[in-house]
């Protein structure tokens, strides 16, 4: 067994952890960064490519409060306006030392340059290139990681709990995937930092490791989650042909720009059948986007692999470079020529608005347990504006580092058995050789993101989710009490691991979703269509006595009340 100590542990090392470990090292702390890959190398923020949102009014007038009306905008009534002021307000502080730390924000006559997203009232965003924001803002917070000797750095360990001891979090244990051994992590406070649940679904702009595994710990350590049922949809995720090495919600800024054009199979622009033509200024919401690409796929005019064709060949040539220079370039290493070819688009899963129910310190409601950026629920309602996530995860990351530093540092040690703790959370492992019957773990996953796409997608039914917590529920029983598999990176182990936080997530988004009889923001019921006052409530689930238990609280009450 490996057996650890610190004040602050940090689970993920997404920009969200990467930032809160930096924030609590420099309070004093001793920190642990925690990682199933490699630090700063997995997650969704290395994988962005676009931009992120900040009121900064250095080429235009702006103030936090305009960015705040346009994410509550887009909440639709459910934002924790707590959290969104948080984020607002203290978004151009990390930008601004994100900039004094070299990241290469652009910049346009002396000043950092902004751009318009969708949902903003004007240009507000920043980036550094149109290729490369997320991969140079995870360079940047790895350099800053590098000189700070209180950051020990810990890859390939899977956290498989969460430890509560005396109703308070003291650390967390998990298997190091190379050797199989135990892991025994004691910490003053925890700060959980992975991600999404973007794993769950079939096709997702996500990394492997976005399968949920924050919302799960917290939720079996005793937090609660908000906002389950809020998946968030691309519309045009890059579906064909095979692209490696780039972002697959790349064509947003492309299609606005030069006015790509959406065609079925029969090379129709179709989306006048959806009740929003677009007469030649291609600015389609997404949500329209969405659901004219999926009925065009259930009536049989889909493209070849599922989806509708994104065709620019009638743009000239000097346009696309003179726009998008380096990734034309980009694109031709792919195979991939705008000029001759259309690509091929569908919806995608790409964020989750749900997750860990925290107060404005970024705590739940076990003490000493923190979250951060993705994992965190609230801030975004039922719709995220654009540019906001990796916003979330500079602001949230250093909120949650600051104030998880600031616990440890007034409390003891908690005297617990960490051997003990371990031992006892990894006993299944530890009897997994002995499993009678050793389930397809690789076949379970395949088919629970299917069942997810299919039944759980953007546009939802009462039986089509119905069948799909019946599912989940047959799945789990067959995925059993105990892991298959033997030693060192095991693979079935590891798929069985992540199957029981990614089948308890899953149910999770289920039974908000089925709880929900209305259509709001990312959550469309076809069975309940429109959005309708009396459903201006925040669901909130929690974990008791091995059971779901789902709570409504209506949204402004929902923002006062201490998690």
């Amino acid at each position: 067994m490996i057996q650890l100590e610190t004040d602050v542990l940090v689970i993920g090392a997404g920009g969200a952890g990467m930032y809160a470990a930096i924030a609590a090292a420099r309070d004093g702390c001793r920190v642990q960064l925690v990682d199933r890959s490699l630090i700063g190398r997995g997650g969704a923020t290395v994988m962005a490519q676009m931009t992120v949102s900040v009121a900064l009014g250095e080429q235009c007038p702006d103030h936090w409060e305009h960015h705040l009306a346009d994410t509550l905008a887009a909440g639709r009534g459910l934002c924790d306006p707590v959290l969104a002021q948080l984020l607002c307000e203290n978004a151009a502080l990390r930008i601004r030392e994100m900039d004094a730390w070299k990241v290469g924000w652009a910049r346009e006559n002396g000043h950092l340059k902004q751009v318009y997203a969708p949902g903003h009232d004007r240009a507000r965003c920043v980036y550094v290139d149109f290729l490369n924001t997320g991969p140079a803002v995870s360079r940047t917070l790895r350099a800053q990681l590098n000189r700070i000797a209180a950051i020990r750095r810990i890859g390939d360990v899977l956290i498989t709990d969460i430890v509560v001891h005396g109703g308070e979090a003291v650390g967390a244990v998990g298997l190091h995937l190379l050797t199989g051994a135990a892991v025994a992590l004691q910490a003053k406070s925890v700060v959980v930092a992975t991600g999404g649940l973007t794993r769950l679904y079939r096709r997702n702009s996500g990394s492997l490791n976005m399968g949920g595994d924050g919302y799960a710990l917290a939720l079996r350590a005793g937090a609660e989650l908000i906002d389950m049922e809020f998946v968030q949809f691309f519309p045009i995720g890059h579906l064909a042909p095979r692209m490696i090495g780039m972002d697959p919600i790349m064509w947003d800024p492309f299609r606005y720009k030069l006015g790509g054009r959406l065609l079925n199979a029969e090379g129709e622009e179709f989306a006048d059948r959806y009740g929003q033509a677009e007469s030649g200024n291609y600015v389609l919401t997404r949500d329209v986007a969405t659901y004219a690409i999926y009925k065009e796929v259930e009536a049989g005019r889909g493209s070849p692999a599922g989806g509708a064709y994104l065709s620019f060949t009638h743009v000239p040539e000097a346009d696309l470079r003179q726009a998008f220079g380096p990734v034309i370039d980009r694109l031709a290493k792919n195979g991939i020529d705008l000029t001759r070819m259309p690509v091929e688009v569908a919806p995608i899963a790409h964020y989750h608005m749900g997750g860990v129910r925290v107060d404005a310190s970024m705590e739940t409601r076990v003490p000493y347990l923190f979250a951060a950026g993705e994992a965190v629920g609230g801030a975004s309602g039922a719709n995220r504006l654009s540019g906001n996530a990796i916003t979330e995860a500079f602001v949230f990351g250093e909120r949650a580092g600051t104030t998880a530093a600031a616990r440890a540092k007034a409390r003891a040690a908690s005297g617990w058995d960490a051997k003990a703790a371990a031992a006892k959370a990894l006993e299944p492992a530890s009897r997994r050789s002995q499993a009678a019957a050793v389930p397809n773990t690789a076949a379970l996953l395949v088919e629970l993101q299917a069942l997810m796409a299919d039944y759980v997608g953007p546009f939802r039914t009462e039986e089509k989710l119905r069948l799909a917590l019946s599912r989940l529920e047959q799945m789990q029983r067959e995925l059993g009490p105990i892991p298959a598999g033997s030693e060192a990176y095991d693979m079935v182990c590891l798929d069985w691991l992540d199957l029981r936080n990614m089948l308890l997530v899953a149910q999770c988004v289920v039974l908000a979703a089925i709880a929900r009889k209305e259509s709001r923001g990312a959550h469309q019921r076809e069975d309940f269509p429109g959005m309708l006052p009396g459903w201006d409530l925040n669901q909130i689930l929690s974990w008791q006595d091995g059971k779901l238990s789902l709570e409504r609280v209506p949204a402004a009450q929902a923002a006062a009340r201490t998690p």
